[in-house]
């Protein structure tokens, strides 16, 4: 076995043929691929507790005591798959160390998509039977899929900078060729294994043979909303161009009036999607949304004269809030498998299924104190999960507005009355309404728990949103 790699990475995406790929890769005799082995919920596989005697707190506290261990393998090349939502912190480890061999996988982002819902909605993740396929057609979300492909454009654009900037080269391999077995030898020859496959690993059957146009409801919006992708972006990893930040589908603008709003999640976006639409008497479902970029340059060129907004919340209350919703709550719209992530791992003090009636305001006092004790670790980039938008710094989603475009104006959520009704004046809308505080967060209001060593913590976590935008104590 050459001495080029101590071990090797897979750097891949649900839904990409992974699977099948370690199963192949693990047919070699000296290869051995150990799984999501950097999962934030599990270790190498749902049912498994540990990789070579390293078990999921102790990979969760130090990553790299499970890189070791995997590099510590005798006569055997160890390795694992990687996607985009694993820990965080195993990405830079293994991209600059010249001793890890990168392996890409990619599919096409539509094809890996559709491949996901019906996942998703059947609850079947490998076929070994195909007697016991389980099939459905499921509904293309617009909004959903641009997330999701500016998600993988990102990953895939950081892998490939890092890549060039130190010197290194990846073993790219598309979702098509994973059905030849030279490619597959010629991957084993690439990290340095001298046997070849006679044939290919067929345990695993492929779950949804039949082309898109069979397994999505409403093929023909597709066509509709991808009409200014670039085909070959979505094929072809390497030559993705960036498209960081933005989120341009999020963005609303009034029906008729000049205005766009620019949202920060965890902010008050309800109020202010009501108080935007109603400058032109209308409910909320009537603002422009889910735009593309040529959509948002077609609005701007047919609105001269137009004004861009947001609005940002003090850190506190839009840490709660998104505590509250988001981490708190086991209901629809909640972040379920980060919440499950939470209790087990960092043993966040939640209840197992949402607020009880013996969920008191000291318990939900002690549970956000945790709370912010883990966003600082997460926002230094020391956790297992990801940092998401709803608690990620107010400035760094700004700083992604700046990458399309800059918002005219920065409004604070407690200064809405003042500087709202004033932008609206100046598209000439005269007599526009005050917009509608925000409701209380549920089970507790902010007020009920709110102290001098919660304001302490959240500033020791966004000492940066305190700074740029000048917050003093919440109350």
């Amino acid at each position: 076995m050459s001495n080029s790699f101590d071990y090797f990475i897979v750097l891949a995406e649900m839904r990409t043929g992974s699977n099948f790929l370690e199963a192949n890769l693990n047919a070699f005799p000296s290869i051995t691929c150990h799984g999501e082995a950097f999962n934030p919920v599990f270790i190498g596989y749902p049912n498994k507790d540990s990789i070579l005697g390293v078990d999921l707190a102790t990979r969760t506290q130090d990553p790299l005591t499970l890189i070791r261990a995997i590099k510590a393998q005798q006569d055997v090349m160890g390795g694992f798959r990687f996607f985009h939502d694993h820990d965080p912190r195993v990405l830079p480890i293994a991209l600059e160390d010249p001793r890890c061999a990168k392996v890409v996988l990619t599919r096409n982002p539509i094809d890996s998509y559709v491949s996901l819902k019906i996942a998703r909605a059947t609850n079947q993740w490998k076929l070994t039977d195909v007697r016991r396929r389980r099939d459905t057609k499921v509904h293309f979300d617009t909004e959903e899929f641009s997330v999701y492909a500016d998600d993988l454009q990102s990953f895939q654009v950081a892998l490939m900078n890092t890549l060039q900037v130190t010197g290194q080269t990846a073993f790219y391999i598309a979702y098509e060729d994973l059905q030849d077995l030279d490619v597959m030898n010629g991957l084993a020859r690439f990290l340095g294994q001298s046997d070849q496959l006679e044939k290919l690993d067929d345990s695993l059957k492929r779950q949804n043979p039949s082309p898109v146009s069979e397994k999505v409801s409403n093929f023909d919006e597709i066509s509709r909303s991808l009409s200014e992708l670039d085909r070959f972006n979505l094929t072809r990893t390497p030559n993705f161009e960036p498209r960081r930040g933005p989120v341009v589908p999020t963005y609303a603008a009034a029906p008729e009036t000049p205005l766009l709003y620019l949202p920060v999640r965890s902010g008050p976006e309800d109020q202010v999607f009501e108080w935007l639409a109603g400058l032109d008497e209308a409910g909320p479902e009537a603002l422009i949304r889910k735009m593309n970029q040529k959509d948002l340059r077609k609005w701007m060129r047919s609105h001269p004269g137009h004004r861009k907004f947001t609005v940002i919340r003090h850190p506190v209350a839009r840490a709660h809030a998104a505590f509250c919703r988001y981490i708190l709550s086991d209901g629809p719209g909640s972040m379920k498998q980060i919440r499950n992530t939470l209790r087990k791992v960092y043993k966040l003090p939640i209840p197992a299924k949402g607020p009880d009636d013996s969920y008191d305001v000291a318990a939900h006092r002690a549970a956000f104190v945790a709370f912010l004790k883990f966003l600082k670790l997460n926002l230094a980039g020391q956790t297992s999960v990801r940092i998401d938008a709803h608690w990620a710094t107010q400035a760094s989603i700004l700083r992604g507005f700046s990458e399309l475009m800059f918002p005219d104006v920065i409004v604070r959520e407690d200064e809405m009355n003042a500087y709202l009704p004033a932008l609206a004046m100046q598209v000439g809308k005269t007599d526009s309404s005050d917009p509608a505080n925000a409701p209380e967060d549920q089970p507790f209001a902010l007020s009920e728990i709110y102290d001098e060593e919660i304001e302490a913590l959240t500033v020791d976590v966004y000492q940066r949103d305190y700074l740029l935008f000048g917050f003093g104590a919440w109350a």
